[in-house]
């Protein structure tokens, strides 16, 4: 891709990029484009990457930081779940390259913060995720507010109509290129693909096997949903792997510390929902599990592109459940896979080990002295000063949180202990009770019934009586 994109680009013609993951895109337009602007002490941002999802936007900052350091260009990041305060004030003191979500960009333009009139070339990448995420009519309200002398780069994995139909609207005569040939394969020949048709009781022992692989690096491990998500990596961390969950309900901070301690090395797993499938590029990933199927052929490209980047050999590995092989034979057959009918595939089957060179020797749990990495609690938590609310973190085995103690919106151990019904009448804020008087009255002291209940008007009798045989007929005995 660098070696076609990069002389047109230099140029100032408009294109559009066509390839696969892992072949090089960000520096494709990212060496060009700081070539093209004008590096002078103007606030306004000269140029502009629009992409998908946050961890995308920081990588493409960093990626182009790097490239221009010797040029002395100023490049931030911009996008939703942080305070607006610290992107304003960079914005005030001048940014040469803003790489960004569609929302965030648009309110920090809407604001008067982000002025892109003086854009001289704009850059749309992972245009159809874009697509997908609902996207398009934020990225063309971002497009009108750029200069029309502009120059424009689209690159994108697949290019389906709304695509090209935004590429007529707004590109220039584009040129478009392809990384590939049209008949070669679309997904990448280094990464060598696994399926197997697994029972999902067994799944957490074949990952846990899978693990335990030789020449093993880096995992990522794609889920479903973000409930599984995290009890996938509760269970993993109790059976000794150095583990963190990233899905859209954490925090902003909470999803940056995992994915630093991943590229650290501090953890080696890395479980995710297709939020983190986009774009991200993290060396040594040698291995992608799709724990759970794809919904379609891209999804399983953009999360298998995770490993075997660059030139690099990975391992991608998909386990189907019975329910899940309609949708599978669906992907192979769009993507001319030959795995039409996964073998049926056990944690202790032979055909499973030796395609995937685990040791028979290993069982799910990983070996104490082969626990050596720090784990995510040894990177930092950053306060990013967050905006919005996020769901609490769902607590592991046993009712702690991973903090050490219960999150807030879960209910604690002894909680879940007791009948549903007895919790529910403990845990009521507002009773009715009779008083002496026979009028209703209301107990917001959450207390039991019992514990407020008056005495029957027949033991009230009693008790008078028993008062008036006293001497004086007083008595030094209290109401309760």
């Amino acid at each position: 891709m660098q070696a076609l994109a990069i002389p047109l680009a230099l140029t100032g013609t408009d294109l559009i990029g066509q390839a696969r993951t892992g072949t090089g895109k960000t520096l494709a337009f990212g060496a060009p484009l700081l070539q093209r602007i004008q590096l002078v002490d103007d606030h306004r941002p000269h140029a502009l990457v629009v992409v998908p999802t946050r961890e995308l936007a920081i990588q493409v900052a960093a990626d182009i930081e790097v490239a221009g350091k010797g040029l002395g260009a100023r490049v931030m990041a911009v996008y939703g779940g942080r305070s607006y305060e610290p992107q304003v004030q960079s914005l005030k003191a001048g940014i040469d390259v803003v790489a960004g979500t569609p929302g965030r960009l648009l309110d920090l333009a809407r604001q008067g913060h982000l002025d892109l009139s003086a854009i001289e070339v704009l850059v749309l990448d992972e245009a159809d995720e874009m697509l997908d995420l609902g996207f398009l009519p934020d990225v063309e309200r971002i497009l009108a507010l750029t200069p029309g002398s502009r120059q424009t780069m689209l690159f994108s994995a697949t290019m389906p109509g709304e695509i090209i139909s935004l590429s007529r609207r707004y590109l220039n005569q584009p040129t478009r290129i392809r990384a590939e040939e049209p008949d070669e394969g679309r997904t990448v020949p280094a990464t060598a693909q696994h399926v197997f048709r697994a029972h999902s009781l067994d799944k957490p022992e074949m990952l846990a096997r899978i693990l335990q692989a030789e020449g093993r690096g880096l995992t990522m491990v794609f889920c479903q949903t973000k409930r599984q998500c995290d009890r996938l990596a509760a269970d993993l961390s109790e059976r000794g792997f150095a583990v963190a969950a990233v899905h859209g309900d954490l925090g902003q901070g909470q999803r940056e510390q995992a994915l630093r301690a991943f590229r650290s090395g501090k953890i080696d797993v890395l479980v995710a929902t297709d939020v983190a499938a986009r774009g991200i590029d993290v060396e040594g990933v040698t291995h992608v599990v799709n724990y759970s199927c794809p919904d379609d052929e891209k999804t399983y490209l953009h999360r298998i592109g995770r490993t075997g980047r660059a030139g690099a050999s990975g391992v991608a590995v998909t386990l189907v459940d019975w329910d899940d092989l309609t949708r599978w034979k669906s992907i192979n057959q769009i993507l001319d896979l030959p795995f039409p009918d996964p073998p049926e595939t056990y944690s202790t089957s032979e055909s499973f080990h030796e395609e995937l060179s685990i040791p028979r020797t290993v069982n799910g749990v990983l070996p104490r002295d082969e626990r050596t990495r720090a784990g995510l609690r040894a990177e930092k938590l950053e306060d990013l000063g967050e905006t919005g609310q996020r769901r609490p973190r769902q607590p592991l085995r046993g009712g702690a949180s991973r903090g050490g103690s219960n999150s807030r919106g879960t209910r604690s151990a002894a909680d879940r202990a007791k009948p549903a019904d007895a919790t529910a009448e403990a845990g009521a804020s507002r009773r009715r009770r009779r008083t002496r008087s026979g009028a209703s009255s209301i107990d917001t002291t959450g207390a039991p019934d019992a514990a407020v209940q008056q005495p029957a008007p027949a033991a009230r009798r009693r008790r008078s009586r028993s008062r008036g045989r006293g001497s004086g007929g007083s008595s030094s005995e209290t109401p309760s």
